[in-house]
């Protein structure tokens, strides 16, 4: 993989799914990354993702555009929800739980970081998992 330092969502492939999709913009298999991987989510208003966990891997969300409910289960396992809009960075550690709905009139628009890099790579194996080109491929 060469380094490519400079990446658009529009420029690689979508990871899509029912409730919406995942644009990585770095990672291993975009740009070389090796420490972390990194993309941008879309969740259409009334959509979001069921409750999962990257085994291993610590995530960061930042909501970027939109509104929603996001719950990060605490170290006992007890669900904790917050109402989240633009500007808050969310902090999910390693292996725990967590869930994102849309609640709001417009798409959410977030900013999320994998590390270490790979359970990007997992979605692949989902039942609702499409690959969208980019519209130039």
């Amino acid at each position: 993989m060469s380094e490519t330092l400079f990446v658009y969502p529009e420029a690689v492939d979508r990871f899509a799914f029912d409730w919406g999709h995942l644009t990585l913009t770095c990672g291993p298999s975009v740009n070389g990354a090796g420490r972390f991987s990194a993309g941008v989510v879309h969740v259409p208003p009334g959509q979001g993702h069921s409750r999962h966990n990257h085994p291993g891997a610590e995530e960061i969300i930042y909501v970027l555009e939109g509104e929603g409910e996001q719950m990060i289960e605490d170290p006992d396992g007890n669900p904790v929800t917050e109402t989240v809009r633009p500007g808050c960075t969310m902090f999910v550690p390693e292996s725990r739980f967590h869930s994102t709905l849309n609640t709001g009139d417009t798409a959410m628009k977030l900013f999320v970081v994998y590390s270490p890099a790979g359970p990007e790579e997992l979605l692949r194996e989902l039942p609702d998992f499409r690959l969208v080109p980019p519209p130039h491929a």
